[in-house]
């Protein structure tokens, strides 16, 4: 990384450590596999902190709870509509689904009832579901966002009863040692920053409790070090290891429910937070606990990320902190395109696709993509577009846009000539209107006309 760019970096957390009063800030930014750069200030124990420095990251645990229910689902123990009753019986809420508990859409209220659960010592999951009664269940389910950190606190049960064991425990075996995060644990472990409250009119600090949240600790329990945190979000832009597919990822980064209905710059997926920033598109997770702050963000499509963890409970901007050191590095070092290079291979049959094909009169364009992929955009540039992955001898499946996860199919004639292809009932043919035998309700036997008549 360029040194000016580094200054800069430096810059914006030097200036924000000062003016927020962070007792300390320690940050990191990533770029596809490497990471080219990191930086702290402020003091942890009289000392600068180092990469090695473990904070609480707080809700960012969440994202690690919705991977381990994905992976469940992905080997076919769930599926994301089933209620939760199916897995977790006798609850006052088992109509919700896992989905809906994932996306903060289930309706169920936002904190556990009682003491202030992040300050207070937690208890088991059997007094956390007596102490929900059915009006925890603040909204239908479904019908808008509402952030839960009950419905969490409910996801980590749901991992212990289909792997018999904590969540935590899965959790270890199944994303911390095979991504080697091994400076990311429930409780703190040295070195590791003291929470601190600062004074709103002086400069004085108050440490924070930092207790076993136990039921409630899915929704904000884990320690982590900058450097364990980067590769978490390196797994959040792609980087998935063998832990999740990369196509399981990146349906958790899709937005299901937004967050703020008026603009759209904010929304949540499956477990990850979305946001519009400046144009970009990231997605990661904020959390927040008393006595520290933290955020992940990755933009999937150029493989920047940044993270950044602070020992402060307020004060600290740490979402748009880590969306600057994003644009600081794409505006002083943009990432280049990767070279063009032909086709390795081309199978006969694909190439003799590709071409224009009309969505009744309007024109389409197919191409021929890497691996037998295939893309249909609109000639115009505007209308529905997708890739297309190959799922069988003439066939694909639709993989963005309008057409994800529908089925594109090549139909022939009986002497195995291409007649016109399917796509989830449309029908493309090569001249407009072409094949008439093939067009829904056929085609006016006189053809194009001259004139209105």
């Amino acid at each position: 990384m360029l040194h000016t760019t580094e200054n800069a970096l430096l810059r914006r957390i030097a200036v924000e450590q000062a003016e927020s009063r962070a007792p300390s800030l320690v940050a990191a930014v990533g770029r596809g596999h490497q990471l080219p750069w990191t930086g702290a200030r402020g003091k942890v124990d009289g000392a600068t902190p180092t990469t090695d420095t473990q904070y609480r990251i707080g809700s960012i645990t969440k994202s690690f709870v919705a991977a381990l229910v994905l992976r469940l689902r992905d080997e076919g123990r769930l599926d994301l509509n089933d209620p939760l009753d199916k897995h977790v019986p006798g609850t006052a809420f088992g109509a919700v689904t896992v989905a809906q508990l994932l996306s903060h859409t289930s309706g169920l209220t936002s904190e556990s009832p009682g003491q202030w659960w992040e300050r207070a010592a937690g208890a088991d999951w059997s007094a956390l579901d007596a102490s929900l009664p059915a009006d925890a269940v603040k909204h239908r389910p479904g019908a808008k966002f509402h952030y839960s950190n009950v419905g969490y606190g409910v996801l980590g049960e749901l991992v212990s009863r289909l792997r018999g064991a904590s969540w935590l425990q899965v959790l270890e075996a199944e994303i911390l040692k095979p991504l080697e995060l091994t400076r990311t644990t429930p409780q703190p472990t040295a070195p590791a920053a003291t929470g601190w409250a600062v004074h709103p009119y002086a400069d004085l600090l108050l440490p924070e409790p930092t207790p076993d949240a136990v039921a409630m600790a899915p929704a904000g329990q884990l320690w982590c070090s900058v450097l364990d945190l980067a590769r978490w979000n390196r797994f959040v832009g792609g980087d998935t290891g063998d832990v999740l597919s990369p196509d399981t990822v990146a349906e958790m980064r899709e937005p299901v429910h937004i967050d703020d209905d008026a603009s759209w710059t904010a929304a949540y997926g499956l477990g990850l937070q979305v946001m519009r920033i400046n144009g970009r598109r990231v997605v990661g997770h904020g959390g927040s606990m008393p006595g520290f702050l933290a955020m992940n963000l990755v933009d999937p499509k150029t493989g920047t990320g940044a993270v950044l963890m602070a020992n402060s409970t307020a004060g600290v901007p740490i979402g748009a902190l880590a969306a600057d050191l994003i644009e600081i590095v794409e505006q002083h070092e943009p990432v280049l395109p990767d070279e063009w290079e032909p086709l390795a291979e081309a199978d006969p049959r694909l190439l003799a696709l590709t071409g224009q094909w009309n969505w009744g009169p309007t024109p389409y364009v197919l191409r021929l993509l890497p691996d037998g992929w295939v893309s249909l955009n609109p000639v115009s540039g505007r209308g529905r577009a997708s890739r297309f992955r190959p799922d069988g001898p003439d066939q694909w499946t639709g993989l963005d846009g309008y057409y994800s996860g529908e089925t594109l199919r090549v139909c022939r004639t009986g002497a195995g000539a291409v007649s016109h292809l399917d796509l989830a009932t449309f029908v493309f043919t090569r001249e407009p209107y072409g094949t008439p035998d093939a067009i829904p309700g056929g085609v006016d036997e006189q053809g194009w006309r001259t004139r209105q008549s």
